[in-house]
């Protein structure tokens, strides 16, 4: 799969809230940075990840831009509450190698109404 076709299938599954479909688009051996967070390594955490994600909060991701370049698709998204992001997804071998994401944690928290964690 090319880098575009990877990132589509990766709305999807996400939308649907499908770990086992998002896990599967992960080499084993991943990282995946959303840089509100401590980087997660490898297939099976990142599953764990969404699925501990997917327990906490209704997520929904609207595409607004995708930009594809050689090994790399970027995606910017809102959700329906306003929320914005951007995520960089490397793709290899028809895989995600590496993700980053950038997001603002404090607004998706009080936007789902979950604890905000003291320092």
């Amino acid at each position: 799969m090319t880098p575009r076709q990877v990132l589509e299938a990766w709305l999807q599954a996400f939308n649907a809230a499908d770990v086992t479909k998002l896990a599967s688009l992960y080499h084993r051996d991943a990282v995946n940075h959303q840089v509100a967070n401590e980087p997660v390594v490898g297939q099976d955490a990142i599953r764990a990840m969404f699925e501990g994600e997917f327990a906490q909060a209704e997520m929904v991701c609207i595409p607004e831009n995708i930009f594809c370049d050689g090994e790399w698709a970027i995606l910017e998204w809102k959700d329906p509450q306003g929320l914005r992001g951007c995520g960089f997804f490397h793709v290899q071998d028809g895989k995600i190698r590496f993700q980053r994401g950038y997001w603002d944690k404090l607004s998706f928290l009080r936007l789902h109404n979950l604890p905000i964690p003291s320092r």
